[in-house]
């Protein structure tokens, strides 16, 4: 049943469209925000929401309520989650990544 619901919310994340954002890997490639983000983030966030803690989406009202101001707050978070969200070091995702993510999900869950 698990794996139902994470397949569907990855479905149904890829199939929504929203403004994808982009940043300089220092590689001279361009991340795609949007791609990493439903790469490392949708299984669990579909639509900016929240499908361990539907009390937490990533809508900027509850970002702030939950201390979340920035992209700087939103990597941190990335990086030392609190319970229920696995923790992203940098060998997993780098901080061009997390960067490229964080200004996505600003961008997006307004």
């Amino acid at each position: 049943m698990n794996s139902l619901l994470i397949t569907t919310a990855i479905l149904i994340a890829g199939c929504l469209s929203a403004t994808t954002g982009f940043c300089d890997s220092g590689k001279g490639e361009k991340l795609d925000a949007k791609k990493e983000f439903e790469k490392h983030c949708a299984a669990c966030h579909p639509n900016g929401g929240n499908t361990i803690n539907t009390r937490k989406p990533l809508n900027m009202k509850s970002l702030r309520a939950n201390g979340v101001k920035g992209t700087k707050d939103i990597i941190a978070k990335m990086r030392h989650p609190g319970p229920g969200m696995s923790a992203f070091d940098e060998k997993t995702i780098s901080n061009k990544e997390a960067e490229a993510i964080a200004k996505y999900i600003m961008n997006t869950f307004k």
